[in-house]
């Protein structure tokens, strides 16, 4: 899952408004893509390319109109949250299917810490408890310490029995989940710090260099409040996947831009456009295509009238999201804005909608499978009225 911290302009990138007078339409050009009647922004060469391997929904609705990645991470609004929160798709992914790998934990966060805090967010455990919390690489000490140095692994399990025999004793005075949640982080710790299969796969120097180029670096500075602007975070995603992780959550950039809205599109887009273009189709050569979904998307879209200073402001009526893979039918657009690029109206899609589809790529019906909360009430990964995309599985 790739989030666009700040909320992306949907009608500079996939939702151009050509037609629109001066003031909506903005600077940027469309041009032609590989689907026929479908035109995109100019700064995106690569995608139009190939977009037949992805489909675009341009009338995501209900948004919160917070700055934080919730309802990109579970579908959810924060209003009416049980307590504890909600849990993420890749916290509830690794509950239900739990790690392929010891080695590799089944969810993942690739963000560095932001400043503006929410959008590093991987995704949260929520109510699941801490068992099933992101693994996060880049927000500790980093990659150096993900491979066990200058302590034996007979020392090492010394001190992991010591642990278990402290937790066996606290069970017996702990009803909340927090010593679950601790023998978990130290059964998984254990595993990647005994194993150099995790720090492997974040080792892109393994990859050749022609790979490595399409990928592309891109900059570890962070962009303002924002997350950086790596590029191989992408390609690190796709080395995590095939290493046998089942979510992995990125955040890229930031997209707040109510001021110079073009002059930072210029900056960002093409960044974007290379980092994207290369993870689906990469995923596409290595027959990955059916197994792993991706979707981009950020917490609203943008004003469609430019303000005073160049910008666009927050605009939590209707987003864009871009999907691939999963199996799902690609090459096509779903849903529409009006001319000004301000409301839906045609198929309006919500947010939960795409986590329906998302769960259903992985075998799961979001809207049968309930999870109980800290008070015991059951709760429904995805709501009922919300089915998976008749467009894209049907």
């Amino acid at each position: 899952m790739i989030f666009l911290p700040g909320g992306p302009p949907h009608q500079d990138m996939f939702d151009l408004k050509p037609d629109a007078p001066r003031e909506i339409r903005g600077e940027f050009s469309s041009i032609p893509t590989n689907v026929p009647g479908l035109r995109i922004c100019e700064e995106f060469p690569r995608m139009a390319q190939m977009m037949d391997k992805f489909s675009v929904v341009r009338s995501v609705v209900g948004a919160d109109g917070r700055h934080d990645a919730q309802q990109c991470l579970t579908g959810k609004p924060m209003r009416g949250a049980p307590p504890g929160g909600w849990p993420s798709i890749g916290a509830a992914i690794a509950k239900l299917e739990g790690g392929a790998s010891q080695a590799v934990p089944p969810f993942l966060g690739l963000s560095p810490k932001t400043g503006h805090e929410p959008w590093s967010d991987p995704g949260q455990a929520g109510f699941l408890g801490a068992a099933y919390a992101a693994f996060q690489p880049f927000r500790g000490g980093g990659q150096q310490d993900l491979v066990l140095k200058g302590v034996s692994l007979e020392r090492l399990r010394d001190r992991k029995e010591l642990l278990a025999s402290f937790d066996r004793f606290r069970h017996e005075f702990d009803a909340s989940g927090v010593v679950e949640g601790m023998d978990a982080f130290h059964q998984q710790a254990f595993g990647v710090l005994t194993s150099s299969q995790l720090a492997d796969a974040l080792d892109i120097t393994k990859e050749t260099p022609a790979t490595i180029a399409r990928y592309g670096r891109g900059s570890e500075a962070l962009k303002d409040d924002g997350s950086w602007r790596r590029l191989d975070q992408f390609l690190m995603a796709r080395r995590l996947v095939e290493a046998g992780a089942r979510v992995v959550t990125l955040s890229f950039s930031r997209w707040d831009w109510h001021f110079d809205n073009f002059r930072q599109g210029r900056e960002e887009f093409p960044l974007l456009d290379q980092g994207l273009s290369a993870l689906v189709g990469d995923l596409h050569d290595r027959g990955l295509d059916r197994d792993v979904s991706v979707v981009v998307w950020g917490e609203f879209g943008r004003t469609p009238i430019i303000n005073a200073k160049g910008g666009r402001d927050h605009w939590p009526r209707v987003s864009c999201a871009l999907l691939a893979g999963g199996g799902m039918r690609t090459g096509q657009v779903i849903g529409a804005t009006d001319r000004l690029g301000g409301e839906a109206v045609e198929r309006p899609v919500h947010f939960q909608e795409i986590f329906s589809t998302l769960y259903h790529n992985l075998g799961i019906d979001g809207r049968k499978v309930t999870f109980e909360d800290m008070t015991g009430r059951p709760q429904y990964l995805v709501d009922a009225p919300y089915a998976p995309m008749r467009e894209l599985v049907g």
